[in-house]
């Protein structure tokens, strides 16, 4: 219910694509996991090891704990860039 009152509030001040850049993470998982898919129905292939992405990582060896750091790093630049693209009133 937290994500639907995210997405309609940012519908309503038309903010649409600032919501995208703050989920920056979470839509990089969902594209991942769209782009294994598609790329392996339409070529019989697979783009990463596994989706979403997280596992990719894992299966390459990265440490858990170090994918999780780096996604929360990630994360906070990317609410610092969207509270800073807010224009004050």
């Amino acid at each position: 219910s937290l994500g639907g009152f995210l997405g309609v509030m940012a519908v309503l001040t038309h903010n649409e694509l600032l919501l995208v850049l703050l989920g920056g993470v979470f839509v990089i998982e969902a594209l991942s996991v769209i782009t294994q898919v598609a790329s392996f129905k339409l070529t019989g292939k697979r783009v990463f090891r596994m989706a979403p992405i997280h596992h990719h990582y894992e299966l390459k060896g990265l440490d858990e704990t170090k994918i999780i750091v780096r996604f929360w790093i990630v994360s906070i630049l990317l609410a610092v860039l969207s509270l800073s693209t807010l224009k004050l009133r």
